[in-house]
């Protein structure tokens, strides 16, 4: 399906034949856009920038590079293209047709997970804007401003859904999108992870690896859904997903590499002479995993949910690769899930497969996690040294869910509070850490140098060198 790009809003939902609908989104547009010079990256509206535009939503020829100023970006409306014979892959409904229209029993359901999906993409946009100014490259500059602008574009996404089908109390919330912002004291985003400052380079490679993985997984369970437009815009959201994770995946091994480089000159693995020579010590790198792993964890939600059943149940949301199961009524079935007992350790306890879907898919998203964390050790064990990055328990420093202010040490053994307290700067970064991550944070806006706390990329984007002046700055 290719995308028309003569429209003043690009498309590819025919958006010209329904005429309401059409002047709803060009009115919400000049909205979108002074949200996006106002909150959008700081300072670098005007230059040019190297950026991927998807021009169909095919495997094969679905993205095209050029330069565009950001504010000139083609945001618009991509739906993957139709399946006439889909049918409902779960849940109660399993086998039926699949819905063109949101069912009224469902409406209000639909509507609200919709409007936490696209809370997600503009608040990430904000927690990001002033990272432009400290980037430790051009090459990831620009990798910078092409997650931001699809995240823009995934608002978009969630809004054209919005105003096709939920009327006026869509369009409204449509505008609320807009209204809500990143740690905003009066009106925040809707997850406290959103709310998050993400002022320093370590913690966007953590947040677009660990945070934007959780969103790969929310939008896989989207895209089970018996609501078809929802599950189209998805699948297409999810191509885009992909890149912000590979940001992530090897800007944190970049780090570990030009880390290990230091250790091999200087003959060392001491964290403070690391520190000395402009690198980040992979204790420190440990403890910012552990911030944003945690973190991450709890956006999927409590482990045993009536909500995330009914869900279920309704063929609303599904869970990631449904395909995979065989099972797709989950009736019977019961999960085991770990639980804190009275005496202070764990204890099993069996739950109904419906009311554990967070957790299903949550445990999908840790294994998901940890082939990065297996690929950054192979750097490490490559240069001979036994340090190795972990993934902590799913129990510790957890804020929402069973486990939620419990002690436990990293390993998720429930230990003592004052243990745990005095142990927090052992584990979690620091202020003396994120001074010293905030200090390395100098721009260098140069094509072909770097910062000296991180590698230079395996390859440049999209065949071009590493040294391509990917942001062409005025």
């Amino acid at each position: 399906m290719d995308i028309n790009y003569s429209e003043r809003i690009p498309n590819n939902v025919d958006l010209a034949s329904d005429r309401t609908l059409q002047r709803a989104l060009e009115h919400w547009q000049p909205e979108f856009l002074k949200w996006w010079k106002d909150l959008g990256p700081s300072d670098f509206q005007a230059d040019d920038v190297y950026l991927r535009t998807a021009t169909s939503v095919d495997a094969k020829g679905w993205a095209t590079y050029g330069f565009v100023r950001m504010p000139e970006y083609r945001w618009g409306i991509f739906l993957a293209d139709r399946d006439p014979d889909r049918r409902i892959g779960f849940g109660d409904h399993f086998g039926k047709p699949v819905w063109q229209q949101v069912p009224g029993e469902h409406r209000s359901t639909l509507r609200r997970l919709i409007v936490t999906q696209g809370d997600t993409e503009p608040a990430s946009v904000e927690q990001q804007r002033l990272l432009g100014h400290t980037a430790p490259s051009v090459y990831d500059l620009r990798n910078l401003f092409q997650v931001n602008v699809e995240e823009g574009r995934h608002l978009w996404a969630m809004v054209y859904l919005l105003h096709a089908y939920f009327g006026r109390d869509g369009r409204e919330e449509a505008e609320d999108l807009l209204a809500r912002h990143s740690g905003d004291t009066n009106n925040p985003r809707i997850l406290t992870t959103f709310n998050e400052p993400i002022s320093d380079w370590l913690s966007f490679y953590m947040f677009t690896y660990f945070t934007d993985r959780d969103g790969k997984f929310q939008l896989k369970s989207l895209a089970e859904s018996s609501f078809d437009p929802l599950s189209r815009t998805c699948q297409f959201m999810l191509t885009e997903e992909a890149h912000h994770m590979f940001v992530g995946d090897t800007g944190i091994a970049r780090v570990t590499k030009r880390t290990l480089e230091v250790m091999k000159e200087l003959r060392t693995e001491d964290p403070d002479a690391i520190r000395l020579a402009g690198a980040i010590d992979l204790p420190t790198l440990q403890k910012y995993l552990n911030f944003w792993f945690t973190a991450s964890l709890d956006l999927f939600g409590v482990e045993t949910s009536s909500n995330a059943a009914s869900y279920f149940a309704g063929g609303v949301k599904g869970r990631p690769d449904e395909w995979k199961f065989e099972d797709h009524l989950a009736v019977d079935q019961t999960f085991t899930l770990e639980t804190p007992s009275e005496s202070g350790g764990v204890k099993a306890e069996e739950i109904p497969m419906r009311n554990a879907m967070n957790e299903v898919t949550r445990t999908e998203y840790v294994k998901d996690c940890e082939i990065g964390v297996a690929r950054w050790n192979r750097l490490i064990q490559k240069q001979g040294y036994d340090f190795r990055l972990t993934l902590p328990s799913t129990r510790f420093h957890r804020k929402i869910g069973v486990w939620a202010g419990i002690a436990t040490n990293v390993e998720g053994r429930v230990i003592s509070r004052s243990e745990c307290d005095a142990k927090q700067g052992e584990w979690l970064p620091t202020q003396s850490d994120r001074a010293y991550i905030a200090s390395l944070m100098q721009g260098v806006t140069e094509p072909g140098k770097i910062a000296a706390w991180i590698a230079p990329p395996d390859r440049g984007v999209n065949n071009q060198p590493v040294d391509y002046e990917y942001v062409r700055l005025h």
